[in-house]
This record gives structure tokens, sequence and C-alpha cells, in this order.
């Protein structure tokens, strides 16, 4: 039989049947998760499914006052749908490189763009980056996650995460930072001396500047993000 035979296409690319983890990563682009109850994943991220579910969009008080409001201010916001049955629902976000966090007890921020999914026992926050609010044109939001449970991100390409140790702080691009250790706080800054060698488009002369002790996740490209 010829390498390059449709069974054998099949047989290199099918899903894992023997897998039965709540989150697998099927492909390093595609997620499936094992539903038996509910999950919360990024809006438009389903690409297939199999038994019987229901997908509901976020509904405005699904998450309380306090979020809506915060969702409204940032004008962008992570659009968030349940998918709740039981089967296999495989999700996917524009080919992006998935990334799995098995929380315990633990917290992780995450770029607004960069959520895929993540389990119903996650309590989760929207950060806003006011001092930024009119620096940049969009990604001013943050995701907070805390507790124990999974948590799926993504990235485009290979994610690099670097260590933040007391007094050595880490210098990040704010389009490429993607995830950050729940105990650190980024503050930002400017520096007109490497604005031309930092970073590209009308955001290069912001960085996000990390200090204390925990770690910071970044991929090697640089998201723009649209404000409408």
């Amino acid at each position: 039989m010829s390498k390059y035979s449709i069974n054998d296409f099949i047989k290199q690319t099918k899903q894992d049947e023997n897998e039965n983890e709540f989150f697998e990563l099927e492909t390093s682009r595609i997620l499936e998760v094992n539903l038996s109850d509910k999950v919360w994943a990024k809006m438009g991220s389903m690409v297939a499914y199999t038994g019987k579910m229901r997908f509901d969009r976020e509904r405005v008080l699904e998450h309380g006052v306090g979020k809506m409001f915060k969702k409204a201010l940032t004008g962008e916001g992570t659009s968030l749908m349940k998918a709740t049955g039981n089967g296999q629902l495989y999700l996917a976000d524009q080919g992006k490189k998935i990334t799995i966090f098995n929380l315990s007890n633990e917290a992780i921020t995450v770029n607004g763009n960069d959520l895929l999914a993540f389990e119903p026992s996650i309590k989760w926050d929207i950060k806003l980056m006011k001092k930024v609010a009119g620096m940049m044109s969009g990604g001013l939001f943050n995701v907070r996650l805390q507790g124990t449970g999974k948590v799926a991100i993504t990235t485009h390409f290979d994610p690099l995460t670097l260590l933040v140790r007391p007094g050595e702080p880490v210098i990040t691009d704010p389009n490429a930072t993607v995830a950050w250790s729940g105990n650190l706080h980024p503050e930002f800054q400017t520096d007109i001396n490497i604005r031309t060698f930092f970073g590209r488009g009308s955001g290069e002369s912001i960085q996000m500047n990390f200090s204390g002790e925990g770690f910071v996740i970044i991929q090697p490209y640089e998201e723009v993000y649209s404000s409408e």
C-alpha cells in the first residue's frame, strides 16, 4: 500500500479515541474537550463536535454586573460561549498553537485574545489596562483565571517562557505578550530612546515591565488587535 493512500492518511490524522482527559491536544492546534457537563470557550472557536451539545452565547449578566460593565468599557472584550452536553468538542483559533495548563489552586493572567477555553470550576475576572487606554488601539484587557482546573491558551507559533526574578525585571512588547503568573502586576512604560528598536506599528514605544518573581509567556509574533 502506498504511504500516500487515503487509509494511511486517516490512520495518521484520526482522533485518539483512547484518551479521556477533559482537555486533550488532538494536534498542536486542535483542542478536544471530552464534555460531560459544560465548558467555557472563545466565541467562534468550535470547529467540530460529536454527541449532543448545546451552544449558548455568554449572556449579558451571565457573570454578574461587574464583568458586564468591564467588558463594555473595553469596547472589545473576549466573547465567550458555553457548551453543554455530552460528547467530544473540538476547538481551534485561526491555526494558533494551543497550550493546556492544569491549575492547582493557582492563578494565571491571559491576554483576552489568547484565551481559548477553561473549565467552569475556574474563577475569572477581567482586568483593564487603564494606564494605556489612550496609547494602544486594542488588546487593553486581560483575563485573570484562578482556582483548580484546566485552562487552554493559544499562541502564534511556539511560546517562550521568561523567568522574572527579584532585581531582574523582564520587559516585553504588549502585542507579543500572551500570559503571566497571577502574582505579577506589570507596569507600562515608554522609552523614546528604544522605540524604533522595540516592536512595530503604532504601539512600538510602549513596553510592559514585569518585576518581582514569576514568569511571562511571549510569542514570536506581534498580534495587533482591532478596536472595532
